[in-house]
């Protein structure tokens, strides 16, 4: 397996980057998080159906571009270099759970754009953990509640999964309660269902969502680092006490090399989870686990070197650090922490219990 981009995922990434630089820079992302609507519906369609972002892992027969997880892990690190507030991780996971389980009927709309399906279950649920039984279903209708849900808030579709499979739920028949949420950038919600119309969509597909979440979560959380980084060092540069740039400093230097080798590193294990699931490698547990375990805290890592090494600037808020170092840790807890990872890949490759 090949760690490099291809030709075709450096194309992609030149012009997911250029859109969202002149759609999502950092004051109008500023200015959204303010406002009552912080996602951006017209960006995210744009992405959805002009870029084909809703599509790349659909098989062509349903409308896809039929492409591989690869190049959806690409954008992800783009979208995550811009703390873009557009819903792809939930409508990701959504398309992964309906390919795993079988759909045939929603994945056209999916895959063209045309409907926004997020799966429904709480942010923070980690891999390997049991089907929810939060929510219930009787005579083609669901009744419960699931917290803190992620993207949910754009959604068209709800997939809400359960033991007897994945039902669609159109948002509509939903009750949606916004939270207030750490990343202003990406919302949670509590979702309540009472007696709501469902439709079973496909069998059940929890662990191939999640496994597909956590992997795409791990190229967000590099494309976060990645940005601090060079944002920082761009500022280190330009920055002068004592009549000379502060990044000449040997302190200063230190601290940015040894972030520039976790970041290299980050990128490793992130390709390589992303390689895993676009091959359906058999490593794939592995590589989720080991992504996660890295890519989470080398993010937060990244994140809080860039708020304090912008000096008084990094706290402002007109100043974008924050809104990395906010989706560096939510993202942290998100699919489940870097320690539940490390104590799953102690697990997957036999080493004895600490």
């Amino acid at each position: 397996m090949s760690l490099l981009y291809s030709d075709v995922e450096e194309e992609l990434r030149s012009s997911v980057r250029q859109l969202l630089a002149s759609r999502a820079p950092a004051a109008t992302v500023l200015a959204r998080v303010e406002s009552a609507e912080p996602y951006d519906r017209n960006l995210w369609r744009t992405l959805a159906v002009d870029v084909g972002c809703a599509g790349f892992a659909v098989p062509e027969k349903f409308g896809g571009a039929g492409a591989s997880w690869r190049e959806v892990a690409t954008v992800a690190e783009e979208f995550g270099r811009a703390v873009a507030p557009v819903p792809y991780l939930g409508a990701a996971m959504a398309t992964a759970a309906l390919l795993a389980g079988g759909d045939e009927d929603l994945l056209p709309a999916v895959a063209a754009g045309e409907t926004t399906a997020v799966l429904v279950l709480p942010f923070a649920t980690p891999l390997r953990a049991p089907v929810p039984a939060a929510v219930q279903a009787a005579d083609g209708a669901l009744t419960g509640a699931v917290t803190g849900v992620a993207d949910v808030l754009t959604a068209d579709v709800l997939l809400v999964p359960t033991a007897e499979g994945l039902w669609a739920v159109d948002a509509a028949d939903a009750r949606l309660t916004p939270l207030t949420s750490l990343d202003l950038t990406r919302p949670l919600a509590d979702v309540v269902l009472d007696a709501s119309p469902a439709r079973r969509v496909a069998d059940p597909a929890w662990e191939a969502a999640l496994a597909t979440g956590a992997a795409l979560l791990a190229s967000e959380q590099l494309g976060v680092a990645q940005w601090c980084l060079d944002t920082t060092v761009e500022y280190l540069k330009t920055r002068h006490q004592f009549g000379r740039p502060i990044g000449s400093f040997q302190a200063l230097k230190h601290r940015l090399a040894e972030l520039w080798v976790a970041v290299t590193q980050a990128r490793a294990v992130a390709r390589y989870a992303a390689g895993c699931l676009a091959d359906d490698d058999a490593d794939l547990a592995v590589a989720v686990a080991l992504s996660q375990a890295h890519c989470g805290p080398v993010a937060v890592r990244a994140a809080e070197e860039c708020v304090q090494l912008h000096g008084g600037i990094g706290f402002t808020w007109e100043y974008p650090a924050h809104l990395y170092l906010k989706r560096a840790k939510a993202d942290a807890i998100a699919l489940g922490t870097a320690e539940r990872h490390r104590s799953a890949l102690a697990g997957l490759v036999d080493l004895p219990p600490a």
